[in-house]
């Protein structure tokens, strides 16, 4: 056996007895390998090892949507998703919309249309639009709503949120 496979299974039986486990993953563009407790959830990696604060923690059970991350384009609320499972996955954070310095269109617009007040929901929101714009170019107004469905705000009462929304859909079919 060679030295390598040596390390390797070496390393292997290091973790199985800490109880560590490795995962691969892309955070906004960049590629991580961290070890990590299997009991991590991945909300609490984000904000506290990867310093993703951007990313709430509000209700912990998955009812608010102040957490949602896009997990390979999908939307999911990262209070309910172990860390381990992201293991080969991409993730994007609210931090990953900008682009050197400019603000993705969903967040111009969401600020143009004062679809924010406190701001604690805010990210959660952009994600589940960006999710929305990611599965069809021209949502209704009710799929719209069905996109948001799962993030609670409890300051704007949404008309800043879907004017924002329909501003970037309209902007969208003009380009297309």
């Amino acid at each position: 056996m060679s030295l390598d496979k040596v390390e390797v299974n070496k390393r292997k039986l290091e973790q199985r007895m800490s109880g560590r486990i490795n995962i691969t993953f892309m955070l906004n563009g960049q590629h991580h390998m961290l070890e990590v407790d299997p009991t991590l959830r991945l909300i609490d990696l984000l904000r506290n090892q990867l310093q993703m604060t951007g990313t709430k923690i509000s209700c912990g059970i998955g009812r608010c949507g102040a957490c949602s991350v896009l997990i390979d384009g999908n939307a999911v609320n990262a209070c309910l998703v172990m860390a381990y499972q992201i293991d080969q996955c991409s993730i994007m954070t609210i931090e990953g919309l900008s682009k050197d310095g400019e603000l993705d269109a969903i967040q111009q617009y969401f600020l143009e249309e004062g679809g924010f007040q406190c701001g604690y929901c805010t990210p959660g929101m952009i994600i589940a639009v960006k999710a929305l714009m990611n599965e069809t170019q021209h949502p209704t107004e009710a799929q719209i709503k069905e996109a948001l469905s799962g993030n609670l705000c409890r300051c704007t009462g949404y008309g800043g949120i879907i004017r924002a929304v329909q501003r970037l859909i309209a902007k969208e079919a003009e380009r297309s």
